[in-house]
């Protein structure tokens, strides 16, 4: 796989790393990554799909490659940086492929860039609840329903033990609780020196504001063909997939099982099924 790297600078001047391969008279297919992650956690995909697509990977401002600046940790800027890559490079007919926080950046996206919204063909929306954090004045079963994992508190708990003396060893910890037990040693330190390479304080602000978004009203406006993907492992359940597809007209829903390693990571941990059924989407 011939992969090469490009930056891109926001209108509030932050420079944007992304990496990329494939012809670049291809399709575009844009992978998202989630919170604490990078561009290059996509690999496994790029390599399989730079055969047919101009495949893109992108580092969020705060995380791999890019740049750190002291603000903007949240999904409406984060939004806008995704929308600053699409003009930009002048992406049309683009596909966009969105992993658990980068659902809501695509959600977010999709809300606020309406003019943009010609400029994408289809959407992949890989294991994110529409609203993380459980309202208590909510009927029995909502919660459930729609993956909200949080309490009200969770979020303000995580980040302020992300800013703790033991930030790094809690990051390791939650973020290896996304896996499936079989994930090897050798992978995990790999993921580990990707997250090694974001800042704590900025990494906790993004994740309380990201908890705290409810895209219910958002979802059901999407009008493009799209693919949810869920997993039977996922700390969200398989039931926040089911009810994102139920709300989109044009969408088709994609459950990992247990025992094809649907965690929350299934497009790592099982990469053959995951690229198998992302490409029987995109032909169709």
């Amino acid at each position: 796989m011939a992969m090469s790297s490009g930056a891109v600078t926001t209108l509030d001047g932050i420079s944007i790393r992304y990496i990329f391969a494939g012809n670049a008279t291809d399709p575009v297919l844009l992978f998202i990554p989630g919170w604490a992650q990078t561009a290059i956690q996509w690999r496994k995909q790029i390599s399989y799909f730079s055969a047919k697509y101009r495949v893109i990977a992108i580092d969020h401002r705060g995380f791999g490659d890019s740049d750190k600046p002291e603000w903007g940790y949240r999904i409406t800027r984060l939004a806008a940086d995704l929308n600053d890559i699409i003009l930009q490079l002048d992406l049309k007919d683009v596909v966009l492929c969105g992993h658990s926080m980068g659902c809501s950046i695509i959600w977010a996206h999709w809300d606020t860039f309406v003019s943009s919204r010609t400029r994408i063909s289809r959407l992949i929306l890989v294991d994110q609840s529409p609203c993380i954090i459980a309202d208590p004045a909510w009927d029995d079963g909502v919660a459930n329903s729609l993956g909200s994992i949080f309490t009200p508190t969770t979020a303000l708990e995580m980040g302020n033990s992300l800013r703790g003396a033991e930030g790094r060893e809690y990051a390791a910890g939650f973020l290896r609780s996304l896996f499936s037990p079989s994930l090897s040693a050798e992978d995990f330190v790999w993921m580990k020196h990707q997250w090694s390479k974001m800042n704590l304080s900025h990494a906790a602000k993004l994740l309380i504001n990201h908890a705290a978004e409810d895209w219910r009203d958002v979802i059901p406006t999407i009008t493009i063909p799209t693919l949810v993907v869920g997993g039977e492992r996922s700390v969200f359940g398989i039931n926040s997939a089911r009810w994102i597809a139920s709300h989109i007209p044009q969408s088709k829903l994609e459950i990992f099982k247990e025992n094809e390693s649907g965690s929350h990571f299934m497009f790592w941990e099982n990469d053959a099924k995951f690229n198998e059924v992302v490409e029987k989407f995109l032909s169709n």
